[in-house]
């Protein structure tokens, strides 16, 4: 007996429909998790050759050269970051707390504000004491467009404007030894501050200079809001 047509048709359209892989929809990530560009290729010059004249939070006019000396933990952000910024600051403060207690006043905090246009001194120190970020190791800095992006070459720190006055940007944070050089670098968010901490100890110890690293178990590469 011959199977009708239409039947053999049927069969065909159902084994055929079967082999097709069905793909679950891809959930949606938060902002903060979203991966990007990786950071752009970085100097080797120290950030104290700059020149620049910067801002502080507390209105004082200064060159990047005041803070030579200490370790310095760096991150460029801006107040007005929905997201991933505030993120990156508690990042820096696990660094802070995960030191060991004599090893806390000999390092210090660096914020530099990538929206110099909103981000005045009023604006900075009012987000310092909303995130209680500590007067005597923090330092809140602003300088002018072309001054931010001299800095942020130098650390490979990518930024663009996005929407709604917020910034795609990298996802870092640079320690610098007493001399403004860069010695390592955690990209992404959430990472653990144990490659920091080892870091700065090995700063601390005399003649001691850590090799160049980037690592991170958090979102790597560009944020963008």
């Amino acid at each position: 007996m011959k199977t009708p047509l239409f039947l053999f048709l049927a069969l065909a359209w159902t084994a055929a429909s079967s082999a097709i892989e069905v793909k679950e929809p891809t959930a949606p990530k938060p902002p903060c998790c979203r991966e990007g560009l990786p950071l752009g290729k970085r100097s080797e010059a120290p950030i104290y050759k700059l020149d620049d004249i910067w801002t502080s939070d507390v209105g004082r006019e200064v060159k990047l050269e005041v803070l030579r000396g200490h370790p310095q933990v760096l991150a460029l952000f801006f107040t007005s970051c929905e997201h991933s910024c505030p993120l990156i600051v508690n990042d820096m403060k696990a660094i802070e707390k995960a030191l060991p207690r004599g090893l806390r006043p000999k390092v210090d905090f660096l914020l530099v504000s990538i929206d110099p246009e909103r981000d005045t001194p009023e604006v900075l120190h009012a987000y310092r004491a909303k995130h209680q970020l500590g007067i005597e190791h923090w330092t809140l800095l602003r300088g002018s467009p072309a001054s931010v992006k001299r800095l942020a070459d130098i650390v490979g720190f990518q930024y663009y404007p996005g929407s709604q006055k917020q910034y795609a940007h990298s996802l870092v944070i640079t320690i610098l030894d007493g001399n403004g050089e860069i010695v390592f670098q955690q990209a992404g968010i959430g990472a653990l501050p144990d490659g920091a901490v080892d870091t700065l100890l090995r700063l601390s110890r005399k003649g001691a200079k850590p090799t160049h690293v980037n690592t991170g178990t958090g979102a790597a590469g560009i944020a963008k809001h």
